[in-house]
């Protein structure tokens, strides 16, 4: 589906980035694979390899503008375009101290990582990505993980609704301004995933989130992958603006 693209994924130490990473290469693409968990990364980027395919790792910060910027800047180096992207690098309320509190009880200091994290760094992606893209011509596809609490909102978890709201607004947004350059901005919402970023959500209320799934299961994040890889292709070549849950039926519930 990828054959001669170069491809950027952020996030792709592990779980639905490293999933999609791995994918992109089977499907043809060069890919570059970011991440702060260095020791994460390198292991994607060896998977790749060993598999025959080309990819490169770079270690990138994305709520900083810098680190973002040269981050689409080596992967260009290294590939000599960007053709598609997949800003998935994000984190949960219990990674920052806000699992299972009320909007009222969230911290300050949380919300501030949040909103950076999950939505402004998207952005700084999408606006460093966009910018390529539009200079070397030839279009291109973005995608960017936004979740079912995108969709639908979640108790105990306002801010991480609130940030994947915000990315559902970009993608539509953008899509709709970069149309006439010929990129495409899509977002996938995952539900509940088989991640370490669910472990602890599971842990606290499995049996209750499971009985709200009518597939009742989790989803695996290669079933992520495979919807991000047909995003990211000329096979979804009228496809923008889009917000596609895989979620089991969760949404639909």
């Amino acid at each position: 589906m990828l054959e001669g693209k170069t491809a950027l994924v952020t996030g792709g130490a592990r779980g639905i980035g490293r999933e999609t990473a791995l994918l992109f290469a089977a499907e043809g693409a060069r890919v570059a694979v970011s991440d702060l968990n260095a020791d994460g990364v390198a292991e994607t980027v060896g998977m790749i390899n060993a598999a025959g395919g080309q990819a490169l790792s770079i270690g990138c910060d994305v709520t900083v503008a810098a680190e973002v910027d040269a981050m689409v800047k080596a992967a260009v180096t290294a590939f000599g375009r960007l053709d598609c992207a997949f800003n998935n690098a994000g984190i949960a309320p219990y990674q920052i101290g806000a699992a299972g509190k009320l909007t009222a009880d969230w911290p300050e200091d949380a919300v501030d990582r949040m909103l950076d994290v999950n939505l402004k760094s998207v952005w700084l992606c999408m606006r460093a990505e966009l910018r390529q893209m539009t200079q070397q011509g030839g279009g291109g596809s973005i995608v960017n993980t936004a979740s079912i609490a995108g969709l639908n909102g979640l108790p105990t978890s306002s801010l991480y609704v609130a940030a994947k709201h915000g990315v559902v607004g970009l993608t539509k947004t953008a899509a709709i301004e970069y149309a006439k350059d010929d990129i495409r901005v899509n977002s996938v919402c995952p539900g509940y995933i088989e991640t370490d970023m669910t472990k602890d959500t599971m842990a606290r209320r499995g049996d209750q989130i499971l009985a709200q799934v009518p597939a009742k299961r989790m989803g695996k994040p290669r079933e992520i992958a495979e919807m991000v890889c047909w995003l990211a292709s000329d096979r979804a070549s009228f496809v923008t603006g889009a917000n596609y849950n895989v979620d089991g039926g969760f949404v639909a519930a």
